[in-house]
């Protein structure tokens, strides 16, 4: 398992219940988690006095409980900033797990001692845009909703690199590589973190389990004749690691050669030493 474990401003407190206590900064939250299907003692007195509690809906769905709770506020990962707001669906606008790969690529684009192009696709509230750009990337950021585009600009600026060479885009990211395999358009580095289900702008479809292999396939034909890496992120059970691998494996590995691994990623759990899985992620290298 990859593990992020390099956070100040972020900790899995405990987990027991079907929900984890972190801290997010300053401020305590508790949300639901799906793989938290153990019952342990709740000790810690972050449990009993927290900021913000979603509680979960049994007709799905549910809503925040604030307690002392600002609307928003910012926490840091090294040089990186980043703006929180709890929002409808238990999310605060980062996943930190995802730390674990920022090191991953932008040690290999930092390595690279040339120009590297990277197209980031659903990349969300832009953690892995910033650390790329941070990295000494040009970064393509592509997400089919203006909200969070906007927002991972806010990020860029409060992390200094509002003059970082990014380009925004707000369009399906389907249709859009499509075009840039039109336009003859190439990129280094292919970064997607796609949804289990989602739509486009234009009320496109998205199924992952449908939809990720044939994606894959499209990406192809916009790397690079001498691309550095290609990373998939998977929330979804059934994308487990294997299945992960062996689609790189069989798309990416013949063209270019290089290796794949896949793993699920995890963070530490501060009150018992454990570690919380929170998906999995497919990595090639050239």
């Amino acid at each position: 398992m990859w593990i992020a474990k390099d956070w100040k401003d972020y900790e899995v407190i405990d987990t027991s219940g079907g929900e984890k206590l972190e801290r997010w900064g300053e401020y305590t939250l508790v949300r639901p988690d799906p793989q938290v299907i153990w019952n342990t003692p709740k000790k810690h007195k972050g449990w009993k006095k927290m900021n913000g509690h979603y509680h979960r809906s049994n007709r799905g769905g549910g809503e925040w409980e604030f307690f002392d709770l600002p609307d928003t506020w910012q926490i840091h990962y090294k040089n990186l900033t980043f703006r929180l707001q709890p929002f409808k669906f238990k999310h605060t606008g980062l996943f930190p797990e995802q730390a674990v790969n920022w090191e991953w690529f932008g040690k290999k684009i930092e390595k690279a001692q040339r120009p590297v192009k990277v197209l980031n696709l659903f990349a969300y509230t832009g953690g892995a845009t910033l650390a790329a750009a941070a990295a000494g990337a040009s970064v393509t950021h592509v997400d089919a909703s203006k909200g969070m585009v906007t927002w991972a600009k806010e990020n860029a600026h409060a992390s200094g690199l509002q003059d970082a060479p990014i380009r925004w885009l707000v369009d399906d990211c389907v249709k859009f590589v499509e075009r840039e395999i039109r336009r003859g358009n190439k990129y280094d580095g292919i970064i997607m973190d796609p949804p289990s289900y989602g739509r486009g702008p234009k009320g496109e479809i998205w199924k992952i389990e449908e939809k990720i292999f044939p994606f894959i396939q499209l990406c192809m034909q916009i790397l690079s004749d001498d691309p550095l890496f290609f990373l998939i992120n998977s929330y979804t059970t059934g994308l487990q690691p294997a299945v992960l691998s062996y689609m790189m494996n069989t798309e990416i590995v013949p063209k270019f050669g290089g290796h794949v691994e896949a793993e699920e990623i995890g963070l530490p759990v501060s009150g018992n030493g454990l570690v919380l899985p929170c998906g999995a992620s497919g990595r090639w290298e050239k």
